[in-house]
């Protein structure tokens, strides 16, 4: 198996190791930083993730990210679409016509099970 080797210089290594002293980031930012720290120090891929208890395939996909994009890319979540839209303009039209409405007859308020009647 090809081995992946990680050079940073030493203005990343400072960055690296400010990221996991402030300890201000989230938990799998600071992990990657230590996973690129740990790989530019020769660790082996199955030491890093021993050593800091993760799977070795995210060991493998923290460095790929890297040389493929940089530590921006590596340390970050690339954006994500998220969940779609339950309703479109119409149904959500009818949902604010329907609330700002008087409820029936017998009732406070809205609730949806009497939306779904």
């Amino acid at each position: 198996m090809r081995r992946t080797q990680i050079e940073l210089d030493g203005k990343s290594i400072r960055e690296l190791k400010s990221i996991i002293k402030r300890g201000n980031r989230a938990v799998r930012e600071t992990n990657r930083a230590r996973i690129l720290l740990l790989s530019n120090s020769g660790k082996r891929n199955d030491e890093i993730a021993e050593a800091l208890c993760v799977n070795r395939n995210t060991v493998l996909w923290v460095k790929k990210r890297y040389l493929k994009g940089g530590m921006e890319m590596a340390l970050h979540d690339g954006k994500r679409s998220g969940q779609p839209k339950k309703y479109g303009e119409k149904e959500s039209a009818e949902i604010i016509s329907l609330v700002c409405s008087s409820p029936p007859e017998g009732r406070k308020r809205w609730s949806v099970s009497l939306w779904k009647r």
